[in-house]
């Protein structure tokens, strides 16, 4: 059984006096058992990044951008290696997670381009003989809290930008899947980083608070559900720090009378079951307006019997298990709910039988569900979509708005003009249009409004940058030596 620790100042660590079991989902066996870090634990990989912190930010544009362009060869190289850990202990299927290693990727590449991301602005003669000029300087240590469903993109969302601008950064990975958080470690060292530059602390809620008190740390960002979310930025805020916290979503899929049944149920089946549905930008409600639902319920249900659930290190798998069996456990009870409450469900998850005793569930699909239903209030995060109708796109645009969360969402239809007032209209960070998972390109931000984020910046692209920087405006003066005299416009007393 594997044993899982800490990576601080380059070197594995951990007492394993708390530990936290690591299961194979597929399988439902464990696999290893994670260490637990203490407060003093993390207390010592925050005085290590501390350290290195003051030799790291004066390095050199050309060195960090080196590093990261070495980084960024190994990353592809061992795009297997990092997608095996993803299946082996969160699930997906190994096509699903080498998309993620490639997402993950395009957010490194972004930051190899640090000296041109760094550059500040000047303005020359501003008042007789002065100039002023701004430079973007690092914040010093930082951190990140990751979950479980992305395991390699999310912490990529953030270390590279980070680490480009100068600061140093300590990872804490999901105890659910920690695996590819050293692997990570250990690509960042083969790359050249410096001992101490980037560290790993292993944990739970203990290790969350304890670098949210820390003095030492001066920014976090977070990615995972909205309760946490708020409780990591209120925490975080109140010790001082600059805090990005993303939270949870309920993504809402508009298909509208003029739309391509095909195209939009296709696009419905990935996006609500793909990783299980353990995504924060999957589709979980599909608003049908108009005559248009019972012909999309049939098209999802006839692409529903075709799906291949199974083992995610399988080649024919389409859709691997859920993460935990607590997890399972809690998304299939949705489905009484959803029935207790009179939605009607369509496909029941519960039904498939599976030769493997993982933890697996089939997927569902629940029809004529309602605002004031749980299944529609909750973020169930498993691979369960709702149909609600609705007769008109103002509607839709109401219960998107309506929502407390922000996150995502997409509108399906061949009318330029409708797809256009949706953008306008809608209350929600990101938008696609006939485009199920509009999650940014790398070199653009992601985040939500609402419950969604907490916080002023979103994750990685240009906002990413300004969120691991803070910048300095110098205003400056070089008289000629001949002239005793300095009159800036102020009041003298001489």
């Amino acid at each position: 059984m594997k044993q899982l620790g800490h990576v601080i100042a380059g070197r594995k660590s951990g007492d394993f006096a708390r530990v936290s079991p690591v299961f194979n989902p597929a399988t439902g066996e464990q696999t290893g058992e994670v260490s637990l870090a203490t407060a003093g634990e993390v207390g010592g990989a925050v005085a290590v990044a501390r350290d290195a912190c003051d030799r790291w930010r004066t390095s050199s544009l050309a060195a960090r951008s080196g590093i990261l362009f070495n980084f960024r060869q190994l990353v592809d190289q061992h795009r297997g290696e990092l997608a095996a850990a993803i299946t082996a202990e969160h699930g997906k299927v190994l096509s699903d997670a080498a998309g993620e290693v490639a997402r993950g990727l395009d957010c490194v590449e972004f930051a190899c381009g640090i000296p041109q991301l760094l550059k500040g602005g000047h303005s020359t003669q501003v008042s007789t003989g002065v100039d002023v000029h701004e430079v973007k300087q690092p914040l010093g240590v930082v951190a990140g809290i990751t979950p479980f469903n992305f395991p390699v993109m999310v912490p990529l969302w953030m270390i590279p930008n980070a680490i480009a601008c100068g600061n140093t950064f300590i990872l804490k990975p999901s105890e659910k899947d920690p695996s590819a958080a050293l692997l990570i470690a250990d690509l960042w060292q083969r790359a050249g980083l410096p001992d101490g530059v980037f560290n790993v602390v292993q944990g739970d809620a203990e290790a969350v608070n304890a670098l949210l008190d820390h003095p030492d740390v001066e920014a976090v960002s977070f990615v995972g559900s909205t309760p946490i979310a708020r409780h990591v930025y209120e925490r975080g805020t109140r010790a001082g720090k600059r805090v990005q916290a993303l939270g949870g979503a309920k993504n809402h899929m508009v298909v509208l009378p003029d739309a391509d049944i095909d195209v939009a149920a296709d696009a419905a089946v990935s996006a609500a079951y793909g990783s299980a549905g353990e995504r924060c930008m999957a589709v979980s409600v599909v608003v049908a307006v108009g005559d248009v639902a019972d012909s999309l319920v049939d098209a999802i249900s006839a692409r529903i019997s075709k799906l291949r659930v199974g083992p995610g290190s399988e080649p024919d798998s389409e859709m691997g298990p859920l993460v935990t069996r607590a997890h399972r456990d809690k998304v299939a009870s949705y489905l009484d709910i959803a029935s207790a409450e009179g939605a009607h469900v369509v496909v029941d998850g519960r039904d498939q039988e599976f030769k493997e005793s993982g933890f697996f569930l089939g997927v569902s699909l629940v029809d004529q569900v309602q605002p004031s239903m749980q299944v529609y209030r909750d973020e169930i995060f498993g691979p369960v979509l709702s149909v609600m109708r609705t007769p008109s796109a103002d509607e839709a645009i109401g219960i998107v708005n309506d929502n407390q969360y922000g996150n995502g969402t997409a509108i399906f239809t061949r009318d330029g003009g409708a797809a256009r007032q949706f953008e306008q209209d809608v209350n929600v960070g990101m938008v696609g249009v006939n485009v199920p998972i509009p999650v940014p390109v790398a070199h653009f931000s992601f985040g939500g409004w609402k419950d969604s984020l907490f916080g002023d910046s979103h994750m990685y692209g240009p906002e990413g940058v300004h969120f691991y920087t803070r910048t300095k405006v110098v205003t400056s003066r070089w008289p000629d030596p001949a002239t005793s005299q300095i009159d800036l416009g102020f009041p003298t007393h001489g």
